[in-house]
């Protein structure tokens, strides 16, 4: 007899989004519900830890249950509920993780943490049925920049990551030295249309050198030499601005391909998916996808709703650990930082290893 639907509950709360999904049989996602935090968090310039927490508590329930009524089903009919339980915002991870345990208790199914980043990944998988293991993951957003051989089975392996600045951290630190807003990515991604992406020759920082690591810092600090040379943000002109924005994007973007290229070729692999919310950069998509062209590997990018912080992706990767087997104690904790692999609420301690960013 065939075994009834998983139908799976997924509540995503690192940073500033919360949000709240439906995914059935891991793969369907039949609702999708995310409440951002732009306008509180615009006057300054950044995500405020204490005022995203404050706003996820008043968001929770309201998200929650316009998922469950956007799908059509009653919480009655859940099988399971998957929350991200780190790496993130603690404030802001706690939130989401005492609703789900809550209510999880409440209707007497199982609860399972799920890292964000494995979220990310799995989102690739979750927009192309077609991806198929093994395949190298890149990992581009505010906090993270990395990349990973995603397994068969079992956990990713990490292959490099930044030493310093993710890469959507150098963008919205520029949008700041520009004068451009919040949030960063976007402002600078509008901006750069309006410019010539040669007309600054800004570094590619570690391009030159082996490995797989990448660093940002050089690059968010050129870009402000840049502005200073120029006596100064008031003195830039609207060309300016453009013409510096698109060339740092240029920049910023060239190394993402460099590496994710070198990647492919060390891991003999021949398929590429890049997730995260710096992944909904259009000309990263354009290039990367050029890459793949001449390069010859496939390049899968999500759909921009699941680049972003979504609960989509922590229901699919959820129901699938609940598949393999995995539930999580009512002691479940949040953790700030832990590496893709590592499951501290699982094993009992956490990590002293720095979060994957």
């Amino acid at each position: 007899m065939k075994p009834p639907p998983s139908i799976v509950l997924g509540i995503e709360s690192s940073c500033d989004e919360m949000a709240a999904s439906v995914v059935r049989d891991g793969r369907e996602i039949v609702s999708s519900v995310i409440h951002g935090q732009e306008e509180v968090h615009r006057p300054y310039g950044g995500v405020v830890p204490e005022l995203a927490s404050r706003d996820h508590v008043r968001a929770i329930t309201r998200v929650v249950e316009l998922a469950l009524e956007r799908a059509e089903i009653t919480q009655a009919e859940l099988t399971g509920i998957a929350v991200t339980a780190g790496p993130g915002l603690v404030g802001s991870l706690l939130v989401g993780l005492s609703f789900g345990k809550a209510l999880a208790y409440r209707l007497g199914i199982p609860v399972v943490g799920v890292h964000h980043l494995q979220g990310h990944l799995i989102a690739a998988e979750l927009s192309d049925p077609d991806l198929a293991r093994p395949y190298v993951g890149l990992v581009v957003s505010g906090g993270h920049t990395a990349l990973y051989r995603v397994h068969e089975e079992g956990e990713p392996s990490l292959l490099g990551e930044t030493r310093d600045d993710a890469a959507g951290e150098a963008f919205d630190k520029v949008a700041k030295l520009l004068g451009l807003g919040f949030p960063g990515g976007p402002a600078v991604s509008k901006a750069a249309l309006e410019g010539d992406p040669k007309a600054v020759d800004f570094p590619r920082p570690m391009a030159k050198r082996p490995g797989l690591g990448f660093s940002y810092s050089g690059l968010k600090t050129a870009v402000a030499v840049e502005v200073e040379g120029r006596s100064g943000l008031d003195a830039l002109s609207e060309k300016d601005v453009a013409d510096i924005a698109a060339s740092f994007e240029a920049a910023a973007t060239d190394i993402l391909v460099l590496k994710a290229r070198r990647a492919l070729r060390d891991e003999g692999l021949a398929a590429l998916a890049v997730v995260g919310g710096v992944a909904a950069n259009r000309r990263l998509r354009g290039e990367m996808e050029r890459a793949g062209k001449k390069h010859d590997f496939g390049v899968v990018f999500p759909p921009i709703s699941l680049c972003t912080d979504n609960a989509a992706m922590i229901a699919a990767a959820g129901a699938r650990l609940l598949a393999e087997g995995h539930a999580d104690a009512l002691d479940l904790n949040a953790f700030s930082r832990v590496p893709v692999g590592e499951a501290p609420w699982r094993e009992g301690e956490a990590s002293s290893a720095p979060a994957s960013t």
